[in-house]
């Protein structure tokens, strides 16, 4: 018999590895988001979210926007005195969200504070936006009333029925801060007044996907344990408060 063939192996010049030139390219990292500078409230208690509220709040988010009819002005605690509104402290509040999608309301101390309160409105960005600037907007949050043992301050309720200019909207679930709504405050930390545009996170070009916010100082004046408002500042200081937030246990 003559001699064994010899059985080729791979090596480097018959590796059958594709070539980087056929290699898909990975796509490029994204861009880091903005490091946080924001810093705790004088005076704020952590607070866990309960298990229940989460699933809750994701069967709210499935509902859909109901877009208020046109109606009489809901007043709680009726109009503040005069054109101005005196007492109570100031805080930074700002009211954002895609054009077609769901306002967010976030309240902070002041911009370079972490927010205190972060609540989802059923009410569309572009609707609330519409009604602002034709006139004054009532907005009534509603719960009820807990016994006198209980020590739940009125902004820790976790759900309140709303009333946008008198019409009952929807249902508004209080949640944590999310890192989204972090990097807009963090984004907004330079910014005490005002409004914009901002790019969306979903890369779909087009103005429904790109984020409004509206920016001002609200006053905040505490009737009682049950009733709080917030009183939208005008930049100018010489006409009536263009939006109102009504907080009330009834």
């Amino acid at each position: 018999m003559g001699d064994p063939i010899p059985i080729p192996y791979p090596n480097a010049s018959t590796s059958t590895t594709p070539s980087s030139s056929s290699a898909a390219v990975p796509p490029p990292p994204p861009p880091p988001r903005p490091q946080l500078s924001l810093v705790q409230p004088s005076q704020k208690k952590k607070h866990k979210p309960i298990k229940v509220f989460r699933v809750f709040r994701s069967v709210f988010r499935s509902f859909p926007i109901i877009t208020p009819a046109c109606g009489f002005p809901y007043f709680p605690s009726g109009f503040p005195d005069g054109n101005k509104v005196s007492g109570g402290s100031r805080v930074t509040g700002t009211l954002f969200g895609c054009r077609r999608g769901r306002v967010t309301l976030s309240l902070q101390e002041d911009p370079k504070c972490l927010p205190m309160l972060v609540v989802e409105l059923p009410v569309a960005t572009n609707v609330l936006q519409k009604e602002i600037g034709g006139g004054m907007v009532r907005i009534a949050l509603e719960c009820e009333k807990r016994g006198e043992k209980d020590k739940t301050k009125l902004m820790e309720e976790p759900v309140w029925t709303m009333y946008f200019n008198g019409k009952n909207s929807g249902y508004v679930v209080k949640r944590e801060a999310e890192e989204e709504d972090l990097s807009l405050m963090e984004v907004l930390r330079p910014v005490s007044m005002g409004a914009g545009v901002l790019p969306g996170k979903t890369g779909v070009e087009g103005p429904d996907d790109e984020l409004a916010y509206m920016r001002a100082h609200f006053q905040r004046v505490v009737g009682s344990k049950d009733s709080e408002t917030l009183y939208m500042l005008s930049p100018n200081g010489d006409n009536g408060p263009e939006l109102s937030i009504f907080f009330v246990r009834i």
